[in-house]
């Protein structure tokens, strides 16, 4: 069992920390040199890096979920219940806050160079900063109970 939970807290830690990463790097580089281009290649150039994000994060927040849990299942402290929880709630948010952005950002009949598209950035970057706030405080957690 302590095979287990090790191997688990190492699979959590590990996906947990590349989701912080890419999250905390899309926050403070990627969207704010994509917004100095200007609204209109920001909101063109998002569409592809965020599908592409998709394929990356959505599969780390899940899988780092899910190893914390059983780490946690097989012994591990509460700690791993913890971050489990937080590495989690990246998932409902993102369907819940941050999906209808998302859907009006990709919408064919968004005028890209808008001060509609321009907000929409704005709030988009606010919302993905929690993401990056509650993989965050994940990690940490993951890193002290390890």
């Amino acid at each position: 069992m302590l095979i287990l939970q090790a191997s688990m807290q190492f699979m959590a830690t590990l996906a947990c920390g590349i989701f912080a990463g890419a999250a905390i790097y899309i926050n403070a580089v990627e969207h704010p040199a994509r917004m100095s281009c200007g609204t209109l290649i920001a909101a063109t150039e998002w569409a592809p890096s965020y599908k592409r994000a998709t394929w990356m994060q959505a599969p780390l927040a899940v899988s780092g979920f899910s190893f914390a849990l059983i780490a946690w299942l097989a012994g591990a402290g509460p700690g791993w219940l913890i971050g489990s929880v937080l590495l989690g709630l990246v998932v409902p948010f993102t369907f819940l806050a941050i999906m209808p952005v998302n859907k009006r950002l990709l919408s064919p009949d968004l005028d890209k160079g808008s001060e509609e598209a321009r907000q929409l950035l704005k709030r988009w970057n606010r919302l993905h900063a929690v993401r990056s706030v509650l993989s965050a405080w994940a990690l940490v957690i993951f890193l002290l109970n390890f």
